[in-house]
């Protein structure tokens, strides 16, 4: 079993500010680095070093060698990847004192995606496997839909959110993983419990995992609900890649058979070690890290309800 990620890839150029910029604002930021992110780069990172078998597709550009060392050096298969003359994607990132962060992307070859090389990506999947998407590639409509016709698994993070994943045949999906932002605009809801009943009204046969930040995670698949709190952290460096983390341990959890809570629990406190250091993919923690945390208690305890209809 694997996970092939046809997701994006990108150069991010991070600024440390100590408050976000507004409009009409010039500031000189406290430092600049450059890093492998995006938040498909991202959530194969996370995959693999949960324990998946995880390939990432799409397009490399010029200037793609800190892209395919940060892949190479989170143990991400690379067999599936094709190069184009062109520029890569990349972010320009600001991340403040508390630790929050905002991100302009520019898509670069995430955005040059074909039926043809999607047909090429999906023929390499069987029904036991996962495809999984995010909204910063082209083409994720007919992805889903080839993918579906196959009966692959198709997990997508609804991010970053816009008018055209309302489109998206999403009713063919396992799991639709959103955070609440993201989750409000797709399906409305003026708190946590509308935003998700209205996620299982809108997409009754898919599995939906509503992540709320510091409130913790809903759940919704087959007629089971779980709500969980979150993790205990003594202070927010960094929150850049802390849901790519959580979703890509979440699908490990589905794909190694664990139950749903117990996903969830190790979502959670992965994603709570990731937020504790700056950086994206660099700031996912290892399974090894993650067994270590848990077993110290350092993490807390999460608070739990686990019901079935």
């Amino acid at each position: 079993m694997k996970i092939v990620n046809l997701g994006s890839l990108n150069v991010d150029h991070v600024y440390r500010v100590d408050k976000m910029i507004v409009g009409g604002e010039t500031k000189a930021c406290r430092s600049l680095s450059d890093g492998a992110g995006g938040k498909g780069l991202n959530q194969s990172v996370a995959a693999a070093r949960a324990g998946a078998s995880v390939y990432h597709a799409g397009f490399v550009g010029t200037g793609s060698e800190l892209l395919l060392r940060a892949l190479e050096k989170g143990g991400v298969k690379q067999d599936l990847l094709e190069q184009k003359d062109m520029p890569n994607g990349h972010a320009i990132i600001q991340v403040d004192d508390a630790g929050q962060n905002c991100i302009i992307i520019y898509g670069g070859t995430n955005r040059c995606l074909t039926k043809e090389y999607i047909d090429r990506v999906l023929s390499s999947l069987g029904q036991e496997d996962m495809l999984l998407l995010q909204n910063e590639t082209n083409l994720v409509d007919y992805a889903i839909e080839a993918a579906h016709a196959r009966g692959i698994p198709v997990a997508m993070n609804a991010a970053p959110m816009d008018e055209t994943v309302k489109r998206y045949p999403l009713h063919m999906l396992r799991w639709l993983v959103v955070n609440e932002i993201e989750g409000a605009a797709l399906a409305g809801g003026g708190s946590f419990e509308e935003t998700m009943a209205n996620l299982t009204a809108a997409y009754p046969g898919v599995g939906i995992v509503l992540t709320l930040g510091s409130a913790g995670v809903m759940f919704r698949d087959g007629g089971r609900s779980i709500r969980m709190g979150s993790a205990r952290v003594p202070k927010v460096v960094d929150t850049t890649a802390a849901g790519d983390t959580f979703l890509g341990y979440f699908l490990t959890g589905v794909l190694e058979k664990r139950d749903s809570a117990e996903a969830l629990r190790r979502a959670t406190y992965a994603s709570a070690l990731t937020i504790q250091s700056p950086g994206a993919a660099d700031s996912i923690p290892t399974a090894a890290q993650l067994e270590q945390a848990m077993a110290s208690g350092s993490l807390g305890e999460l608070d739990t309800e686990d019901h079935r209809d």
